[in-house]
């Protein structure tokens, strides 16, 4: 009887710690803030209390006295990740970066290399609060009511995904990430930004694969918006709704939530052309956006990196883009021509250059790669990165109701004129695979 009673005990804190939604965590040494939960470089994680590192080595703390909770800060000269089991939602997290007697430098990324904070660095002796907010997802589709009625149909290399985990995981990075806190609250009320997509889209969880999708978090302020990133390689139209990926989003969409659509390069890849359902299974959406209160806008497919002679890109992409853009004419919605910004973008780079925004690499840069990596369809962190701030320029350029959830994180970008790839920060993440995401 004493067990069975202990069992229900663990079970009813397990049941209540799931539903869990608000957080705060000291992190450092032996001295905790009141009301805080206490994190040190020990502090590995236990399903059973939701929450710890994933790996605790190289995890150091440092403890200057003073206050409890900035006086000491926890870091590591690799990147660490820090995850909660916590409901799917939108939160906000306010973190408190630096060391009171030192200096910091950190990165944040969330979930799968999801970018929201870039090399922020903190002088001799300071402590900055950031906030960043932050979707999390899982594969269970509820209703409005909350009640289960679906689920999405992963891949299996999805299930590895740090996205689908039932946990919010944190990863700071960069040469001297220190963190003396994190506090996390549910945002009830920040507008939503679904992402739907291919693989040029997705949050890609590996190096040195990367998407603008999962950039995009990094342009906008937080609080206000929150990007939701749906997207999955290798999917088309069709699939997207086989393995019910849309059905997730029509029920929790809200009215005023906007809604991206790109898709093209896989729809082409297996014989499908623009007449064959694509144009139909767009309106479709547009019109399903519309009914639920939201605002739908669709972005045309990028370009492959394939030049003529003259160096110019050549259409790979058939008619798709086009037939985009002719929609959401009839239609009536907000297109972003990213085929035509990305070609602008790639013809700057040239040939040669381009490369270094495309997965190109020789043998042996990453682990299990005895073969040179070329492929001229999925990019690197800076080539998306590059992607990103095409989307946000267009964004801005067309006046989007979005533009103004816009951040200050270089607004003026022309696609004539890349960014200079050797000044381009990215410290990269432990995670790395050289096997080419589905699609082309």
């Amino acid at each position: 009887m004493k067990n069975f009673i202990s069992l229900l005990m663990l079970f009813a804190s397990l049941f209540l710690l799931a539903q869990q939604t608000a957080f705060k965590f000291d992190f450092g040494g032996n001295r905790v803030e009141k009301g805080f939960i206490p994190i040190t470089p020990f502090s590995k994680f236990d399903k059973n209390i939701g929450y710890g590192f994933m790996d605790i080595s190289g995890l150091k703390s440092i403890d200057n006295g003073g206050n409890t909770l900035t006086g000491d800060c926890i870091t590591s000269d690799k990147p660490f990740y820090f995850s909660v089991a916590i409901p799917e939602g939108n939160y906000d997290i306010k973190l408190h970066l630096g060391e009171t007697k030192g200096v910091s430098e950190t990165t944040v990324r969330v979930e799968n290399r999801r970018l929201m904070l870039n090399n922020i660095k903190t002088k001799q002796g300071e402590i900055l609060e950031k906030i960043i907010t932050v979707h999390v997802k899982d594969s269970i589709i509820r209703n409005q009511s909350g009640e289960e009625i679906g689920i999405v149909k992963l891949k299996p290399r999805e299930r590895k995904y740090l996205h689908w985990d039932n946990l919010l995981t944190i990863e700071f990075n960069d040469k001297a990430p220190k963190v003396c806190s994190i506090i996390i609250q549910p945002n009830k009320t920040a507008k939503t930004i679904y992402l739907t997509g291919d693989s040029t889209v997705v949050d890609a969880q590996y190096e040195p694969w990367a998407s603008w999708g999962q950039m995009l978090p990094y342009f906008f302020v937080p609080t206000e918006v929150v990007i939701a990133n749906y997207a999955e390689s290798g999917e088309t139209l069709k699939a997207f709704e086989d393995r019910h990926r849309i059905d997730k989003i029509w029920n929790q969409i809200k009215p005023g939530d906007y809604f991206l659509i790109q898709f093209g390069h896989n729809d082409q890849k297996y014989g499908n052309s623009t007449k064959s359902g694509y144009r139909k299974r767009l309106r479709e959406w547009i019109q399903k956006i519309k009914q639920l209160g939201a605002i739908p806008i669709l972005v045309t497919s990028m370009n492959r990196r394939i030049f003529d002679e003259n160096n110019k890109i050549v259409n790979t992409l058939d008619d798709f883009p086009d037939a985009m853009g002719e929609i959401a004419k009839e239609e009536n919605v907000y297109l972003i021509d990213l085929n035509e910004l990305s070609k602008t973008l790639f013809e700057a780079m040239g040939p040669e250059l381009s490369k270094k925004a495309f997965v190109y690499y020789p043998p042996n840069s990453y682990p299990n790669q005895p073969n040179a990596l070329a492929d001229d369809t999925h990019f690197n962190p800076y080539g998306a990165y590059e992607l990103a701030k095409c989307v946000v320029k267009a964004i801005v350029d067309q006046n989007l109701p979005l533009k103004k959830y816009i951040s200050n994180n270089e607004k003026n970008f022309n696609p004539n004129k890349p960014d200079d790839v050797n000044r381009f920060h990215w410290p990269k993440s432990v995670f790395m695979e050289s096997l080419k995401p589905d699609g082309n």
